[in-house]
């Protein structure tokens, strides 16, 4: 199975997730950058990595943990 993940652009063409990894120190961006090449990559994400919010109408979250900082990256499926 092959994924394509895409990041949401603004009218004017900002991406607002890019701004984000870009702010982010290089470890952290590439830590985020490869978990969301799993999704790409994997059929099964694994769940500590990617699950559902709970009470959402289809809302998931990469989650990305480094050293006690915690960083999430929301997503949903475009079918």
């Amino acid at each position: 199975m092959t994924r394509e993940v895409v990041f949401y652009r603004k009218s004017n063409g900002e991406c607002p997730v890019e701004e984000f990894l870009d702010a982010l120190p290089s470890k952290t961006a590439k830590k985020v950058v490869w978990i969301l090449n799993l999704a790409e990559d994997l059929d099964r994400i694994p769940s500590c990595y990617f699950c559902k919010l709970v009470d959402t109408n289809g809302i998931w979250e990469f989650r990305v943990k480094l050293g006690s900082n915690i960083f999430r990256v929301f997503a949903f499926w475009l079918l």
